[in-house]
């Protein structure tokens, strides 16, 4: 048997407790949670940092040089933690980050790189390649990330002059992340 407080529409919440060491949370039809053994935070949807940003303009991007890759809008942003074209989470642990680019000139060789704490290809390059044309580069990355004083930013390099555009559909040129479990 175990510890179970439960919510019903009756009687509120009600306990019945034993020396289980198991705690059950559970509404009038049935368990919701169990949680066995609980240590440090525990974090519930409503308060783990995500976010999703995109860019509805074209930005141009100079040939054989580094460039901060900025989104301007956000669709969401559930702790106020992306500002700026840039994430900077509050809370520590690790975060599934995740781009997207759409580039529009032909480079010999066009990179995209999701980078943490500045410096465009001091990050984690997540695509390379050499293309002929027009082509779009995506990927994701799994960071640990400090909660204080760690961010993340976008970094696209090109060999040659070329842009970032978007359609009015704002789903070519993205930058998303979200919290996956806490440190």
């Amino acid at each position: 048997m175990a510890s179970i407080i439960t919510a019903t529409t009756t009687s509120g919440l009600t306990q019945s407790a034993d020396n289980s060491g198991v705690l059950q949370l559970a509404s009038g039809v049935g368990n919701l949670v169990t949680v066995p053994a609980v240590t440090g935070t525990a974090m519930v949807s409503g308060n783990m940092p995500a976010f999703s940003a995109f860019a509805s303009t074209t930005q141009s991007i100079s040939g054989a040089t580094w460039t901060k890759v900025n989104f301007a809008n956000e669709r969401f942003d559930t702790n106020n933690n992306f500002a700026s074209s840039r994430f900077t989470p509050t809370v520590a642990g690790y975060y599934l980050l995740s781009t997207n680019v759409y580039f529009g000139s032909n480079p010999s060789v066009a990179i995209l790189n999701l980078s943490i704490n500045g410096g465009g290809s001091d990050g984690i390059g997540l695509n390379r390649m050499t293309t002929s044309g027009a082509g779009q580069l995506s990927g994701s990355t799994l960071f640990y990330m400090n909660g204080t004083t760690d961010y993340a930013e976008i970094f696209f390099y090109s060999s040659n002059a070329n842009t970032l555009s978007d359609s009015s559909a704002n789903t070519l040129v993205t930058f998303a992340g979200s919290l996956v479990r806490t440190a």
